[in-house]
């Protein structure tokens, strides 16, 4: 059973999570959060759509930095990346 206290993402969800990331309309710190109750779920939070569980183990983790004050471990080229990489993996319409 799922810790998680909320259903998992859904693509258009991790989609606007990457876009947030970029244009600031969400914190590094709280794209964390967000992604982390998923991630540390023992059970991985019901996630069953393994593009939507790699896009947030790709986002838990994302306010690292290399240092104290340092630079972040993956930049903003990273985040469009991951970004063209989980739009790729959508399925087509018919």
């Amino acid at each position: 059973m799922s810790l998680s206290h909320h259903p998992p993402p859904n693509r258009d969800q991790i989609e606007s999570m990457l876009l947030a990331l970029l244009d600031g309309g969400q914190s590094r710190d709280e794209v964390d959060r967000w992604a982390a109750q998923w991630v540390t779920d023992p059970d991985g939070g019901g996630v069953e759509d393994a593009d939507v569980w790699w896009a947030l183990t790709q986002l838990h983790g994302i306010d690292l930095r290399y240092a104290k004050d340092g630079p972040y471990l993956h930049d903003e080229e990273q985040i469009r990346h991951w970004l063209h990489a989980f739009r790729a993996c959508r399925p087509r319409a018919s």
